[in-house]
């Protein structure tokens, strides 16, 4: 008999490399087959509308809209409140700043780095980089990342992203928010996800991360610049048919899967302490979330070695930067998981 569509990852290797690889749960291949679909593109799919609606009221936000993937609804967050010949503002370190920076290739904008500390902005280096007159270009968006990839799962301060956004409304600039893993950082806080996202004007939330969905994003945030959302998605080819079955599957990722990833951020601490309690040559930070970095340098292998050689001990990583790795917990990394990930950091200090 073939097992079911649903079943879990294999427990080995051992695969941390990153939160995207959590399959669908039964409830959400139940949630597909059951959905009621439409075209998208013509008059509408109920069930997209009903996963807009609902992420909207759960991020405090007037729409949204059904993305296929989160770098999508950060790019038309951008093309929809920028005009050509201005500068988006963000941190220099951010996945925005560092991996889809390429955009501005063919947007005609111009993206601007500020220095910031675990993710969080230097406002006195902001407030510098967003003056406008003279030789400066005009500012049309501040952007801001939290949960912070590259500065492994850091969760931003509340009152830092306050800050940011009375700055924008003070200089009738736009402040968007990277929320991929967004609930991740509502979990850290203790908060709902909409006591983060009031310190935005436009947020994007991933669905195929912690929450399980198998793929998408929403982008929400007030209709006017939802509707001219809409039709950049259009232009970018990001309208989908009957994208219904997707949504289904993120409405119950969304509905359920939020309360649980505080679980992760649990695990990711035990494989913190338990790599850092081996010693040698090697450190993990340590966690605010699911991600967990982790310092080679020090070795005598680069981080792609240690990348083959931790497979080989059965655990899967990630290269980050030039001398780091990264491991990420997310819903199929059990207990017995973290134990093997720590077995096998042990096993390829052992042959240094």
């Amino acid at each position: 008999m073939n097992a079911p569509l649903y079943s879990q990852l294999p427990s080995h290797p051992v695969d941390l490399r990153s939160d995207t690889v959590t399959r669908p749960t039964p409830a959400m291949y139940e949630r597909m087959l059951e959905a009621p679909i439409g075209d998208d593109g013509l008059d509408g799919d109920p069930s997209v509308a009903e996963l807009e609606q609902d992420v909207a009221a759960r991020l405090g936000k007037e729409c949204g809209l059904f993305m296929p993937s989160c770098t999508m609804a950060n790019l038309v967050a951008v093309l929809a409140q920028s005009n050509r010949g201005e500068q988006v503002v963000l941190e220099g370190t951010s996945h925005m700043y560092t991996s889809e920076r390429g955009a501005a290739t063919f947007t005609n904008l111009f993206y601007v780095g500020v220095p910031g500390q675990d993710g969080a902005m230097d406002l006195n280096r902001l407030a510098d980089s967003v003056q406008s007159g003279g030789h400066k270009l005009p500012t049309a968006l501040i952007a801001m990342e939290t949960t912070h990839n590259n500065a492994g799962g850091t969760v931003l301060p509340l009152d830092h992203m306050q800050a940011v956004h009375a700055m924008g409304q003070e200089r009738g600039i736009a402040v968007h928010l990277d929320g991929a893993r967004l609930f991740n950082a509502a979990a850290a806080l203790g908060l709902p996800p909409a006591e983060i996202t009031r310190h935005t004007d436009t947020v994007s939330l991933c669905l195929s991360k912690g929450l399980s969905a198998p793929v998408g994003a929403v982008l929400a945030g007030p209709r006017s610049v939802l509707d001219r959302a809409r039709t950049l998605r259009r232009m970018l080819g990001g309208t989908q048919r009957q994208s219904g079955l997707m949504a289904a599957a993120a409405l119950e990722g969304v509905r359920t899967m939020g309360d649980r990833l505080s679980e992760d951020h649990v695990r990711a601490r035990r494989l913190s302490d338990g790599i850092n309690a081996l010693g040698g040559p090697i450190r993990a930070t340590s966690p605010q979330t699911n991600i967990v970095q982790i310092e080679v340098g020090a070795t005598k292998m680069s981080n792609k070695e240690w990348v083959a050689a931790l497979e080989a001990a059965g655990l899967r990583t990630r290269p980050w930067a030039n001398t780091r790795l990264r491991c990420v917990t997310h819903r199929h990394t059990t207990d017995a998981d973290i134990d093997a990930a720590v077995a096998a950091f042990r096993q390829v200090l052992a042959s240094i």
